[in-house]
């Protein structure tokens, strides 16, 4: 005799609490038809601080202008105006063994 249980929605975590704002694409609304490599401070924009081309959910721009901007940055990488990754950036994170000195280091050692 197994009883069955009414069916509640759960939430799922971290869902939308209330409207979800949209983000208007910034080349639709000034009526750029297509995006320059050239302009290499407009693009910059869509970079992350590591040299990753920021997504759409990010950027808030539509998709054609999308393709546009990823195939202008990739241009302007091939022209050497954008870097393909961020300057200086040696350090990794993580906290792993070899941040500790441990077994990782073989500085001691002689090839």
């Amino acid at each position: 005799m197994a009883r069955e249980k009414p069916q509640q929605q759960r939430k799922r975590p971290g869902g939308p609490a209330g409207q979800i704002k949209r983000r208007n694409c910034f080349f639709c609304k000034d009526k750029i038809e297509e995006i320059d490599y050239k302009n290499v401070n407009q693009l910059r924009r869509y970079i992350s601080e590591k040299g990753k081309i920021r997504s759409r959910r990010i950027t808030g721009a539509c998709r054609r202008h999308q393709v546009q901007v990823a195939q202008a940055v990739k241009r302007a990488r091939e022209m050497a105006l954008l870097p393909y990754v961020a300057e200086g950036v040696e350090e990794r994170g993580g906290g792993g063994r070899r941040d500790r000195g441990e077994r990782g280091d073989r500085g001691d050692r002689d090839r």
